[in-house]
């Protein structure tokens, strides 16, 4: 296709456009201003445009002297008015699709772009920014039955709708930017091994890997994991790492040899105590709050919070070790990630990070070992929206 550089006045614009387009003007001069001019005005032999009215309204509106142009040979005046609403209708056939628009959207917004240039208005990019809350029927903190032989392989890449979900290795770097390859996330949720060599109470219980290692060796392991996970935080985002109380002090050296800073201490209090063979039954659980260094952090809510969190214990939860409620976590998200913001847990476990960011309109980026939990993941993503995951395996 040949395209010239031609002075604007030298072109007409059709006078029996059919199209309207003064609204679309302002939009158009914004773009060529942050990308340039990179789509011709089609015009016929005599110089009328067939393709390009509003562009070239916009180019008198920046003051240009001259605009990229490609005339139409050969096209008689019937092909060139077929031509000129056919352009403009067909392009008004094609759809989007809802949710890898989001992730498009999200991914320009974790690059702090300039959302207005896609030329969206401000209602649709809060539409598709906030994704609407999913209203499945059942219990949110139910977790489906693990799989004798999972569909998931490691190395798998899932597509859960908006969310993404990679049966990999938190500490390898590869694996995050894999996972994660439009940008950092706005916030790190992650509830990572407690290393008390827990497991579920079922016949086909759930067990958590890397969760039985010397003091020494879980302190280097977390703090790889975490260290890999800040490098994918945006300065200011805020992290949330549970954890059990009797490793508080491995979590926290991990989390200085990471470069996370703590700043305080959340405490989970739970609806029933958790009997074991202590003197005092465990009824809490801790999670080291803090955020990114590098700029001011998000903070969403007031400043009537606590450090006390309160929320009911899962009705059911003998088949994952360490459950949270999805209540706790929507909660967390709720404070620190924006709406359509990301959120990134490297220890995904039976997906309630997954479900929380679901039904608040955020986006949940995962990493999960176990190729069993991947597979509760799943089912649990398909049950509670009622979409299918789509797998690209390794």
């Amino acid at each position: 296709m040949d395209v010239e550089m031609r002075p604007v006045r030298s072109i007409k614009p059709y006078e029996n456009n059919p199209r309207s387009n003064d609204t679309a003007v302002t939009a158009v001069v914004a773009s060529i201003r942050a990308f340039g001019f990179r789509q011709p005005i089609v015009v016929d032999e005599c110089d009328v445009i067939i393709v390009g009215h509003t562009r070239y309204r916009a180019a008198l509106e920046l003051g240009l002297t001259e605009v990229p142009v490609h005339v139409a040979r050969g096209l008689t005046p019937e092909q060139a008015r077929a031509y000129r609403l056919a352009d403009n209708q067909t392009a008004t056939l094609a759809t989007w699709d809802d949710d890898r628009l989001a992730h498009e959207l999200v991914a320009l917004q974790s690059a702090d772009f300039d959302l207005s240039l896609t030329g969206f208005p401000e209602d649709e990019l809060l539409r598709h920014l906030t994704a609407p809350p999913t209203e499945p029927t059942g219990d949110p903190d139910d977790v489906p039955e693990p799989p004798a032989d999972p569909v998931t392989r490691p190395g798998d890449l899932w597509l859960l709708g908006r969310h993404r979900l990679l049966c990999g290795d938190a500490t390898k770097p590869d694996d995050l930017a894999r996972l994660l390859p439009d940008g950092p996330a706005h916030t790190l949720l992650t509830d990572p091994p407690y290393n008390v060599a827990y497991s579920g109470k079922t016949a086909d219980a759930l067990t958590i890997a890397n969760d039985d290692m010397s003091a020494e060796q879980y302190r280097t392991f977390l703090a790889s994991a975490l260290g890999t996970a800040l490098r994918h935080l945006s300065p200011g985002g805020a992290f949330y790492v549970w954890h059990a109380d009797l490793a508080g002090l491995d979590v926290r050296l991990a989390c200085a040899s990471a470069g996370l800073t703590v700043r305080q201490c959340l405490v989970w209090v739970k609806s029933a105590l958790v009997l074991g063979r202590q003197d005092y039954q465990w009824r809490h659980e801790p999670c080291l709050y803090g955020w990114a260094d590098g700029a001011p952090h998000t903070w969403l809510s007031d400043r009537a919070q606590t450090t006390v969190l309160e929320f009911d214990k899962p009705a059911r939860n003998a088949d994952h070790p360490t459950p949270k409620p999805v209540a706790l976590f929507e909660y967390l998200l709720q404070n620190s990630c924006p709406k359509g913001g990301v959120v990134l847990d490297p220890f995904a476990g039976s997906g309630t990070t997954l479900v929380a960011a679901e039904q608040t309109g955020r986006t949940a980026a995962l990493v999960e070992l176990d190729p069993r939990y991947c597979d509760v993941i799943v089912s649990r993503f398909e049950s509670r929206t009622g979409k299918s995951a789509e797998r690209i395996a390794a």
